[in-house]
């Protein structure tokens, strides 16, 4: 086993030396965010998808151009608002008068990088076609099915203070996404950086608008790159103890008082077992980054807020006593025993 663990470790350390590439290149745009572009990251090898939540202002968006710019592939930024249809997102029939029938015409979801701009200003009918997408990897115009292009990740972002014009997620839709990441500020010393850097940009935008800071990143990864990186995360080591100790934090969600974790007066729902699927592979590709070919503890707790966040559904009595789903969450991982 440890000389499998070694070989695997060396094609890791060998095939995934573009993952710190991708990470020099968005360094040069944004400074710091070290916790999102790790998250990004793992999105990427991991094949799921993201929702970033912050206040405007955050680099959210920047970040998702930045790393598609690093990669060798197909990327569309849809602007999600409240008249938008199905139809802008996935394509729909235009009839062609010369052949006298009707000829599909795709819609910018068949990237393989999309960035969901403000994703909870879409309707309903918006979100559904969105859904089958993210969960099938395909979409449907009239009555033929499309396949969409691989890799394909949905990078979506959302504002968490202004709620005029939007529209809850459905349950079914954000239990989809992999990871929801909380973005915070930056520190002063980093925003001062930011501001030594970006000023003249900014100054500079109208005159010249492909000339951005993110036009100095430059390509350093393909597709096959990360197609290959993906089929090496398939094989990341996680012990049983490592899978017992997953198995224990998703079911403490749900029936804390087994684990003797006294919150479960706060939970209305716990995750789902796709969240205990979602946990093993994130932190296989955690391990990725860090170019190690098992999985410890460590990296199912430095991700697992990630992965859990948005699948625990509070009662009444928590939102009375202003508890969120990290403070609960927090206790778990706190108290949930480690091997």
């Amino acid at each position: 086993m440890n000389t499998e663990l070694e070989a695997l470790s060396a094609r890791i350390r060998e095939e995934g030396a573009f993952v710190d590439r991708i990470t020099e290149e968005i360094g040069k745009v944004i400074v710091g965010q070290r916790y999102m572009v790790d998250r990004l990251l793992v999105g990427l090898l991991s094949n799921g998808h993201i929702l970033l939540e912050g206040v405007p202002g955050l680099a959210k968006t920047l970040a998702v151009k930045t790393l598609a710019k690093t990669i060798e592939a197909h990327f569309q930024r849809i602007q999600f608002t409240p008249d938008l249809l199905p139809a802008d997102l996935i394509g729909t029939l235009i009839y062609n008068q010369a052949e006298g029938s009707f000829v599909p015409r795709k819609g910018p979801i068949f990237a393989n990088v999309i960035l969901a701009d403000e994703i909870n200003r879409a309707p309903a009918k918006v979100q559904s076609a969105l859904l089958e997408a993210m969960q099938e990897h395909q979409v449907t115009i009239g009555d033929t099915t499309y396949r969409l292009p691989e890799p394909f990740l949905v990078l979506a972002t959302q504002n968490p203070i202004e709620q005029e014009g939007t529209f809850p997620l459905p349950e079914a839709q954000v239990d989809w996404l992999m990871l929801k990441l909380e973005i915070g500020y930056p520190s002063r010393k980093e925003e001062k950086v930011i501001l030594d850097r970006m000023a003249d940009a900014w100054v500079g935008q109208s005159d010249t608008p492909d000339a951005g800071p993110e036009a100095a990143v430059r390509q350093v990864a393909t597709l096959d790159d990360i197609l290959r990186a993906r089929r090496l995360v398939k094989e990341i080591y996680i012990d049983d103890k490592v899978k017992d100790y997953i198995l224990n934090l998703v079911h403490a969600t749900r029936a804390p008082e087994e684990h003797k974790v006294n919150v479960g007066q706060y939970i209305e729902y716990g995750a789902s077992p796709r969240a205990t699927i979602c946990l093993a592979v994130a932190a296989k590709a955690y391990a990725f980054l860090r170019h190690r070919a098992h999985v410890t503890p460590d990296d199912v707790k430095t991700i697992g807020l990630d992965v859990l966040r948005h699948r625990v559904i509070l009662t009444y009595e928590a939102e009375a006593e202003e508890i969120t789903p990290e403070d609960v969450l927090k206790r778990i991982f706190d108290e949930v025993e480690v091997p």
